[in-house]
């Protein structure tokens, strides 16, 4: 178990569907609660988000689980842009029309660039079912950028060293669709 969360500043923003600490988004309202801790620049929460999001999904469809997504900006080093803490905005920009965008996954960009500009980030929106012009405006208006640094700094004095990090019901497991199931079950009783 992660130690308890440190009390950064809180900004003055916060995306629609917020954890009660408003560092992350939250998808579902199941029973037990699974911490997915991710950079969207971070190849492993690619890979995490493509071998695991499905079975996520299900589980929240099937109402065992509320996932809480936790934006984080620790790989903005590894952009010329700031592209982490740019495409956690846009996570926010999507929660605010109840959508959370696993778009950004799919088209993650390498290490080492510019990441996506701004304009190719609102060009995601009729792919996460979002509307295009609030998006865009949305993100040229740049009201969550200081949000995933509140994400980070408060993830980080948790405990949380690396991305991505998963909790099933406040514990540690590994970020596998196997291991996060099997918690679920033990989590809920049923297993």
């Amino acid at each position: 178990m992660l130690a308890g969360m440190a009390n950064p500043t809180r900004p003055s923003h916060l995306p629609a569907g917020v954890t009660p600490d408003g560092d992350g988004i939250v998808v579902g309202d199941g029973p037990v609660r699974v911490d997915a801790f991710i950079d969207f620049l971070c190849p492993y929460c690619r890979q995490f988000e493509l071998s695991s999001g499905p079975t996520l999904a299900l589980m929240v469809a099937d109402r065992e689980i509320s996932i809480a997504y936790h934006p984080m900006n620790f790989l903005d080093e590894a952009s010329t842009t700031s592209y982490s803490t740019r495409a956690a905005a846009a996570s926010g920009c999507a929660a605010d029309q109840g959508r959370f965008a696993h778009a950004l996954f799919a088209h993650q960009p390498p290490e080492g660039g510019a990441g996506l500009s701004d304009a190719e980030l609102a060009g995601l929106a009729p792919e996460a079912g979002l509307a295009e012009a609030e998006f865009a405006a949305c993100l040229s208006g740049g009201q969550y950028l200081d949000w995933s640094s509140y994400v980070t700094d408060r993830a980080t004095a948790a405990g949380v060293s690396g991305t991505p990090t998963v909790l099933v019901a406040g514990a540690v497991v590994a970020p596998e669709p196997q291991a996060i199931s099997a918690a679920v079950a033990r989590a809920s009783g049923a297993g």
